[in-house]
């Protein structure tokens, strides 16, 4: 089949989501200027570049996520593991403004080191993020649509040491989760190798 988003696709669900994917998730950790704590899993969350380290993640809308790290500079992309998999789920819950998903899925916080915002404290993983742009993106009629993507400043790495198999992160034990198209989610369960060919090789 072949269709044009625009025109729509005639199957029971969208399956652009589904064909790009896996996407791992970026469980967002804000705290807004009045102080209050959210917490928030974003599926389009990526790197986009290791020097300067750069992370980016996505809201379809001014959701708390992006308008806490908007108004404060500042965000924790913490990493789902296996084991948190249910409870970040629960994080997704449209909760009312000001309310803690910390509270709510039953999760301790753990203090960041170099910004304000915490991270979840079980987390194999957290990167502490300073906003360095939002952007609106713009269709090609040049209209801004409803997302915000906040790109962030990697300033500090938290990694758990149980983690740590010589001297690597060991994405397979932490099982990082990744989402799917759907209600589809997925794991890391295997890792092979391929090292990138050299023209002079």
């Amino acid at each position: 089949m072949f269709y044009e988003p625009s025109s729509g696709h005639g199957l029971p669900h969208d399956p652009l989501k589904a064909i790009v994917a896996p996407r791992p998730v970026g469980w967002i950790s804000t705290i807004s200027r009045t102080g209050s704590y959210n917490l928030a899993p974003y599926s389009f969350f990526n790197m986009l570049s290791g020097v300067p380290p750069l992370v980016w993640f996505s809201s379809e809308g001014p959701k708390d996520s992006a308008t806490a790290a908007e108004e404060t500079g500042e965000f924790v992309a913490n990493l789902v593991g296996r084991d948190l998999a249910q409870k970040m789920n629960a994080t997704s819950v449209d909760a009312p403004r000001g309310v803690s998903e910390f509270d709510y899925a039953g999760l301790e916080t753990a203090p960041s080191r170099l910004v304000r915002p915490p991270r979840v404290a079980d987390a194999p993983a957290a990167l502490e993020c300073k906003v360095t742009e939002v952007i609106r993106p713009r269709d090609l009629e040049g209209k801004t649509g409803r997302s915000i993507v906040v790109i962030g400043q990697v300033m500090g790495v938290y990694i758990s040491d149980e983690y740590l198999t010589d001297g690597l992160f060991d994405a397979v034990k932490a099982g990082n989760v990744s989402r799917l198209g759907y209600f589809d989610f997925s794991t890391v369960d295997g890792v092979f190798e391929m090292r990138r060919p050299r023209w002079e090789d």
